[in-house]
Parts: C-alpha cells; sequence; structure tokens
C-alpha cells in the first residue's frame, strides 16, 4: 500500500469516527466500508464498522465483521468484546459471556469487561430460568400429584374403566383451571359433573354448574349444596369437582386457629379443588405466586377435607 493510500485510509478512517461520534451511524460504516476496500486486513476497521452495525441494529452484519477481527487480530479483545455485545444484542446470553471471558483472557485488567461478564452471567441465568417457567405454564401436567388418590380409585372401583374415567375427570378438570389461572389470574367458582354417558339427559343437565354466589352468604352456602346433591342425583353423576378462587371463601380466616391443622397459605393467591365421589373425597389448594411477571401455579397442597372442606357432601356416601 503507497503512502498515498494509507494516508486515505487514514482520513476515511478518521472521518468515520467523527461520524460514529455524533451518533450518524449509517454515514461511520459507510466510511469504514470505503476504508475496507482500500485496507482490507486491519482488523480496527471491521471492528469500528462492528461497532456501527451494532448501533444501526444489523446484528448479523456486525456479528461478521466482529468475527472477521478476531480472524485477523486473534489476540486482540476488542474482537472478543464485540463480539459478545452484538451477542448480547441477539439475547444469546451464554455466548456472549463466552465471548467476555475470552476478551478478558487476552485484557485481565479491563474493568469494562469484567462488569459485562457479572451483568451476563446474570442475564443468562435469569433467561434460563424464564425458559423454565414458560415451560411449566405451557406444559401442564398434574396427574403426577394425584398418584395416592389414583390408587385408591383403583382399590375402591377396582381397575376397570370406572376409576378410570373419574380419574382422568379429575385431571383434565384441574389442568383446565390451571391453564385459565395463568392465562388470566382466575377461576370462576364452578361445580363440574362427571356425567354418566348412558343415563344422563345431557339436554337437562350440563355437566358445569356455576356457584357464583355459593359463598357470599351463610344463607346462600346452605341453600347450594342441596341443590347440588339433587343435581348430582338427577343427572347420574359419577362424580364431581368443585373449583373455586380463595378470594371469594373467608374459610382460611377461620382456619387460622386451628392449631396442628392450622391454615398454612394466607399470603398465598390461589384456588381450591374439591374432589368428590360416592367413595372418596378430598381437597387441595394450588397456590400461585409471580415471578419474572409470570403467573405460575404450585403443586396442589393436600387438605384435611373434615377441617376445610367448602361443600358438604354431595354425593350419597356408599
Amino acid at each position: 500500500m503507497g503512502e498515498s493510500e494509507v494516508k486515505a485510509e487514514t482520513t476515511l478512517k478518521d472521518q468515520g469516527n467523527e461520524f460514529f461520534k455524533a451518533g450518524n451511524y449509517l454515514k461511520a460504516a459507510a466510511l469504514y466500508t470505503q476504508a475496507i476496500k482500500k485496507d482490507p486486513s486491519n482488523a480496527t476497521l471491521y471492528s469500528n464498522r462492528a461497532a456501527a452495525f451494532l448501533h444501526l441494529v444489523k446484528l448479523s452484519k456486525a456479528l461478521a465483521d466482529a468475527e472477521m477481527t478476531i480472524s485477523l487480530k486473534p489476540e486482540w479483545e476488542k474482537g472478543y468484546f464485540r463480539k459478545g455485545c452484538i451477542l448480547e444484542a441477539m439475547e444469546r446470553y451464554d455466548d456472549a459471556l463466552a465471548a467476555f471471558q475470552l476478551a478478558s483472557k487476552y485484557n485481565p485488567q479491563s474493568l469494562e469487561v469484567s462488569k459485562k461478564i457479572k451483568t451476563l452471567a446474570q442475564l443468562a441465568k435469569d433467561k434460563k430460568r424464564a425458559e423454565e417457567l414458560e415451560n411449566m405454564r405451557s406444559n401442564v401436567d398434574m396427574a403426577k400429584h394425584f398418584d395416592t388418590l389414583k390408587s385408591e380409585l383403583s382399590e375402591k372401583y377396582g381397575a376397570e374403566d370406572g376409576s378410570k374415567e373419574i380419574f382422568s375427570f379429575l385431571v383434565e378438570t384441574v389442568e383446565n383451571a390451571v391453564k385459565s389461572w395463568h392465562e388470566t389470574s382466575k377461576v370462576d367458582p364452578r361445580v363440574y359433573f362427571l356425567l354418566n354417558k348412558e343415563k344422563t339427559d345431557t339436554e337437562k343437565y350440563a355437566p358445569v354448574v356455576n356457584i357464583d354466589k355459593a359463598f357470599e352468604s351463610p344463607h346462600m352456602h346452605s341453600s347450594c349444596f342441596p341443590f347440588l346433591r339433587q343435581y348430582a342425583e338427577d343427572s347420574f353423576s359419577q362424580a364431581s369437582c368443585l373449583v373455586t378462587p380463595k378470594s371469594i371463601i373467608s374459610y382460611p380466616q377461620v382456619w387460622k386457629g386451628q392449631g396442628s391443622r392450622k391454615w398454612k397459605h394466607g399470603q398465598n393467591d390461589g384456588f381450591f379443588v374439591q374432589f368428590e365421589s360416592p367413595l372418596v373425597r378430598k381437597l387441595w389448594f394450588i397456590p400461585s405466586s409471580t415471578e419474572k411477571g409470570k403467573i405460575l401455579c404450585r403443586d396442589p397442597v393436600p387438605l384435611d377435607i373434615s377441617a376445610h372442606e367448602l361443600l358438604p357432601r354431595i354425593f350419597k356416601q356408599v
């Protein structure tokens, strides 16, 4: 390269730097490109253009320039630093962290690199947790929490389809409630019935009964369960499942003074599930919490139904 060419390349780079400082990244990138054509093995020019492309959010081009910077000058920490910043913008936090760690290897004294490593380590951790939360929210699998009940149903009803159908009914009802809670932060107070496919008059009896008024007063509560008992009998239902949000139940305040049966979820939002068949009655509380702006239902907590029942027995005990 002749002296005049070196001068021209230096002038183009300096002009590009001035435009970069002024925030005109498009013009800066154009000038760096002209300089690169005159001096294609200059790592600094690729590094500078990578920075300009990063500001322009042309991330693929920026990354290609960072890689070229590294290949031309593999022991210069600036190329790895540029690469790390671009990968961070792409939200590829693990890869960005690896790039910054290489930058630190070639310049251990850099406080800027150390700060980036600390930031990226936390970002990578946060992203991983956010992905775990989203996976837990979207892949709801409640059957594993009811293994004990599954065995009990099989024992009491026999291994025939009856127990399987009842168990599937419970799992499906709870999973739908959890999905609703994840999407809307609420469930409607309802009693779901497992209707008899052969005997139930489906034009007269629906599989769901709204009970949104049931917990408004002792009078409404006491008039609700006789209606549900009659409904279960007339519809030939095989099982029922009450789902109701904790927010409309006054009982947790009462349960606080019950010693070993003390209500332990006073601070948790969530909902109750009370399952019943002629042979089995169970009750759970499903607490929910908010993490990283996402609502997540936790594992069902079994409750002593004799102490905490939401409604008295609906089915005649066999």
